[in-house]
């Protein structure tokens, strides 16, 4: 990156190697020697390259200067007990729950698991799972500049790991929180499933309010043969908030994963999703939905990688932008020489409730195999004028009638949760964000 890019990223990149030098000591597995090793090359990388930019390609359209430019520190935390307490009220399972950026054990609840299961907080794992984790951790090589400040500064993360054939019938939750008014924190989740093992895993993304909060949490999944992963994301920080986010699969023969992204809050949230299919006949199912208001921004990246042959890979992603807020959806498919009997669909719809409210879509196909089923396509509308217009003749005032067209196109991304009380957790918080919420939540 040349001297001038750098100058766009930030008044002082040095501010992030005086906080690896205060915490590094401290960070949980520090004296694990090849981590030690990896974190501080981790932290060389993102000092030479700095922050991402526009003139980057995958960053076109989202500009990190503000956060670049932006001071953090630990600051008075808030209590975040309640939050969480509503959140483990509303559905049973494995709870582990972080807040700014630590293992909190008084607000966890893990529970009883079958033998062969394993949930821990990364902070507890180092001690007996270190060679386990190596090989799911992850290198300072991968991502984005941004994935190797995570991997340098990473406090914490949930370690679950399910041995042959483990169903767990409740789902796993991991809640984080933030509780410091301007902290930066850093998460990194690790979730192997051996063959035929089966899980939901929740990661829940919570604030208190006003809290402008940067995070960056990066979770890694591999699945072994025919094991299941159904993942959901949702994240509903404070409108003042940063986010970047990064999930990385890689599935083994016949696996089956699931990824439903659903953002909801922060400033600046940035997704980038990404599987890979390492044997023959693995499926995925890509399911995201957004909303932004205001000012506010939201990006997804994502790829998915055919390498082999007959899988099946179904993307959708349906965004919601209201005010002058601005979506971003970047989706890449890439069909690799030999995965004949791919089957890939790739979908973006983006609704625009005003004038100043707008949409980016880039979606893609790199296709080098034949006898290959493949399509993408992408929409920007806004509230069809006849729909509205049939509403309002059955009585419905205007502001309600927009409410109910908008919530049914978000139902389009919502029903595709299987499990009901997390489809129905979703479906409240969409609601919420309406103005006619409330008489959406009655009549539901």
């Amino acid at each position: 990156m040349s001297a001038s890019d750098l100058s766009k990223t930030g008044p002082d990149l040095q501010a992030w190697a005086d906080t690896f030098g205060r915490r590094a000591g401290g960070l949980p597995g520090a004296g694990v020697p090849w981590l030690a090793d990896m974190r501080r090359q981790a932290l060389d990388r993102f000092m030479s390259e700095g922050w991402p930019t526009p003139r980057i390609e995958a960053w076109r359209h989202t500009s990190l200067a503000p956060l670049a430019a932006a001071t953090f520190d630990d600051g008075d935390a808030q209590s975040v007990a309640g939050q969480v307490a509503a959140l483990k009220a509303a559905e049973p399972g494995h709870w582990l729950v972080f807040v700014d950026g630590a293992f909190d054990a008084a607000l966890s609840e893990i529970g009883s698991l079958p033998a062969g299961a394993t949930i821990l907080p990364l902070s507890q794992a180092w001690a007996d799972h270190a060679e386990a984790i190596r090989a799911a951790y992850g290198d300072a090589a991968e991502g984005h500049s941004t994935s190797a400040l995570n991997l340098a500064l990473a406090s914490d993360g949930a370690w679950v790991r399910l041995g042959r054939g483990i169903a767990l019938e409740q789902p796993i939750h991991l809640v984080c929180a933030a509780a410091s008014p301007r902290a930066a924190h850093f998460l990194r989740h690790l979730i192997q499933a051996e063959a035929g093992a089966q899980a939901t895993v929740v990661e829940h993304y919570v604030g208190a309010p006003g809290v402008a909060n940067f995070r960056h949490a990066a979770t890694r999944l591999r699945l072994d043969q025919d094991a299941r992963i159904t993942h959901l994301k949702l994240q509903q920080e404070s409108a003042q908030a940063w986010h970047l986010g990064e999930i990385d699969a890689v599935q083994g023969r016949g696996s089956y994963f699931a990824s439903h992204s659903v953002s909801l809050g922060a400033r600046l949230a940035r997704h980038d999703i990404t599987t890979r299919f390492a044997d023959e006949r693995c499926e995925t199912l890509l399911n995201g939905l957004y909303y932004v208001d205001q000012r506010r921004h939201v990006d997804h990246h994502t790829l998915i990688g055919h390498d082999k042959p007959r899988c099946v890979s179904h993307e959708s992603y349906r965004g919601i932008m209201a005010d002058a807020s601005h979506g971003v959806f970047s989706g890449r498919i890439l069909v690799a020489p030999g995965a004949d009997g791919t089957d890939a669909v790739q979908r973006n719809d983006s609704l625009l409730l005003s004038r100043l409210a707008k949409s980016d879509a880039r979606p893609e196909l790199e296709i080098y195999a034949d006898d290959v089923k493949c399509a993408h396509g992408a929409t920007v509308g806004r509230i069809d004028a006849d729909s509205l217009f049939y509403l309002r003749s059955r009585g419905l005032d205007e502001a309600l009638a927009r409410d109910i067209l908008i919530y049914a196109f978000a139902a389009a991304s919502v029903v595709r949760i299987e499990s009901d009380p997390l489809r129905q957790r979703v479906e409240r918080a969409v609601r919420t964000l309406l103005p006619g919420g409330a008489v959406l939540e009655e009549a539901a």
